[in-house]
């Protein structure tokens, strides 16, 4: 399972890491609210796009990396709390680009959806 630090600062945790899928999640806390006390978008964002780039990183080969270019986020339902689950599977993958979507649910309710471009590259010593 891929691991960094950012996951570590709103509390999300890996469910499952898959080559080309993955599930996260939260349980949402006060940290997690906006002024209106309603889940913060970037806190939806977060948990999309972290799930999208573990999905993609167990199909790198050795010494590939990626990064996001590009993700279109609809949220349809706001989020006061409970625990958030975002799924995510690949779409498609090329060899320099891949997309992938990804979907948040409270409990069975689909709260946003979330699709991404990422580049797929080695960086250069």
């Amino acid at each position: 399972m891929m691991t960094h630090p950012f996951p570590d600062l709103i509390d999300m945790v890996m469910d499952e890491d898959l080559p080309g899928a993955s599930t996260n999640s939260l349980e949402v806390q006060q940290k997690h609210l906006n002024a209106n006390q309603v889940v913060h978008g970037a806190v939806l964002y977060a948990l999309a796009d972290t799930g999208m780039g573990s999905a993609l990183y167990l199909t790198l080969d050795e010494g590939q990396v990626c990064a996001t270019i590009e993700i279109k986020m609809s949220y349809f339902k706001p989020v006061f709390a409970g625990k958030v689950v975002c799924h995510t599977r690949m779409i498609n993958r090329g060899k320099t680009i891949a997309n992938l979507e990804s979907r948040l649910f409270v409990d069975d309710v689909l709260v946003a959806q979330a699709n991404g471009n990422y580049a797929i590259f080695r960086i250069k010593s």
